[in-house]
């Protein structure tokens, strides 16, 4: 274990695991010296990542992301960051002077450039496509990377007075920490080969709706239905039986329905712990507050 600088994710996004650091760390197996290798198939904010990646000094971690958007975000702040901060400073001075009528025109500029490259891109505006999926991401609604059946992010924007769109210290520090991770787009069941008997893995996949009306955010044209969680659990169970340490986070269908053991049987081999989270994106203000959610693992 190792004590560095924070770093904290560059990113806000839906279902992040900030708020469960405590309840996640629980689970580090690092202490075990054998267990030099951490694995997160569904990065998302990273929440977790960076805090491993600020204590423990590991020989290798890999993370990957179904959202190609996502990943070549990472991939940019670990391979330009000069570039990109420079983009990110005149995105922030171009946006924070105007008033509210110009920052939606401004911010409908660059929603619709940031669709034009994400559906007709090439690799060459690479670094432009991520400087402008973050700042979308840190002046748009709740910070909610959602987009339409068409691909399309969607998000309309927010209403924030200040919003810190480079945050340049922050970025630099995880561009750091990153130099060492492999960086995968695609699914996680690409995993398999990387992970080992010497291997942490934390799943966090979309979660399973509480409700029919619960899913109104799609990370991808991609939806994550109840026949992809069995498949997960599948796969966890390949896992177990290659000997790696596997905690894997998800909502507790016991909050709506006290008879839903969807989890307690497609994981029924695996220890369950129910958690006390905060649900923070609703759109509905008297629907956010404590729930509990998952944390299953194999040790």
């Amino acid at each position: 274990m190792k004590k560095t600088k924070n770093v904290k994710p560059f990113l806000k996004w839906a279902g992040g695991k900030s708020q469960l650091i405590c309840e996640i760390e629980k689970y580090y197996p690092f202490s075990d010296s054998h267990i030099t290798k951490y694995a997160e198939p569904f990065v998302g904010g990273g929440a977790v990542l960076f805090d491993i990646l600020d204590k423990y000094d590991l020989d290798e971690i890999y993370i990957s992301d179904i959202n190609a958007e996502l990943i070549n975000a990472y991939r940019i702040v670990r391979d330009d960051i000069d570039d990109l901060i420079q983009i990110l400073s005149c995105l922030q001075n171009d946006f924070i002077p105007l008033d509210t009528e110009h920052r939606k025109a401004y911010y409908c500029k660059k929603r619709e450039r940031f669709n034009d490259l994400k559906i007709n891109g090439n690799e060459s505006i690479n670094i432009e496509k991520a400087a402008l999926m973050i700042f979308l991401n840190k002046t748009c609604f709740n910070g909610l990377f959602r987009v339409n059946k068409k691909g399309l992010f969607n998000v309309p924007m927010g209403a924030y007075k200040n919003p810190m769109i480079c945050d340049e210290k922050n970025l630099r520090a995880v561009s750091q920490k990153l130099q060492k991770v492999t960086i995968v787009c695609g699914d996680y069941r690409m995993s398999k080969e990387f992970i080992d008997e010497n291997t942490f893995v934390y799943f966090d996949p979309p979660y399973r709706p509480l409700t029919v009306t619960a899913s109104f955010t799609a990370y991808t044209e991609n939806l994550f239905n109840d026949d992809s969680q069995q498949n997960l659990a599948n796969f966890v169970d390949e896992l177990d039986k290659k000997g790696a340490k596997i905690v894997v986070s998800n909502s507790d269908p016991k909050n709506s329905n006290i008879k839903d053991d969807f989890f307690d049987n497609i994981y029924y081999t695996h220890k369950i712990k129910r958690v006390d989270a905060t649900r923070m994106i609703n759109c509905n203000s008297k629907a956010r507050g404590k729930i509990k959610e998952l944390l299953i693992s194999n040790f």
